[in-house]
């Protein structure tokens, strides 16, 4: 975890396939990025299209739909299954909800569990509190990353088997990493900036 490997658009393996959970939210854009990048992206909506990928973004959105939806369609058990046995996972606003052990405030909402992570939702008001704020993540580089901030969470509380990659001024944590997990509580496919996709492609080549 010590820096990210340099890599030109297109110079990943043309044989990474990545899923990207369709049921709710931004995964349009998340699709639209791993394209730029040359990267095989597909939708997914049922586990049988689990079948053949390298890894899954879970996007931004609605985290109780999706939530809700991942269990009427059997996918969150699948997915559970697979990370517990190396498989990459990225998971992007409503993702980093979905993806930790505990939310606050408790509500409909059963998470993934698979993050040692507890979130805050909705941590900066309603939608007009939205934000953007250039972020320090040492694991991609000096420049500053552009974090775009809308009904984010953040991550409260991470324990010592998480490392947190990114903070807000104030110290709060919104980006972080376990293992082959890696969540964000803002949206890098709302901006021009690939390198945090880049970075979780690595994670999925076994280069970082």
């Amino acid at each position: 975890m010590t820096g990210l490997s340099v890599r030109a658009v297109g110079t990943y393996s043309s044989s990474i396939k990545i899923g990207v959970l369709a049921a709710q939210g931004a995964f349009a854009e998340h699709i639209a990025t791993l394209s730029q990048l040359e990267v095989a992206a597909v939708p997914v909506r049922l586990p049988r299209q689990l079948e053949g990928l390298d890894g899954l973004i879970i996007p931004g959105g609605e985290s109780t739909s999706i939530g809700r939806l991942m269990q009427d369609y059997h996918l969150a058990d699948e997915i559970k299954g697979l990370v517990r046995h190396g498989w990459p996972l990225f998971g992007t606003c409503a993702g980093l909800i979905l993806l930790a052990s505990s939310i606050h405030p408790d509500g409909k909402i059963d998470p993934l569990g698979l993050m040692d992570i507890t979130v805050r939702r909705n941590a900066f008001g309603r939608q007009v509190d939205s934000f953007e704020t250039e972020l320090k993540i040492p694991v991609l580089g000096e420049k500053p990353f552009p974090g775009v901030f809308i009904r984010a969470p953040v991550i409260e509380q991470a324990n010592s088997g998480v490392e947190i990659i990114a903070e807000l001024a104030n110290g709060t944590g919104v980006a972080a990493r376990q293992d082959r997990l890696l969540a964000c509580a803002f949206h890098p496919e709302l901006t021009e900036d690939t390198r945090l996709h880049r970075y979780f492609l690595d994670i999925v080549a076994g280069n970082q």
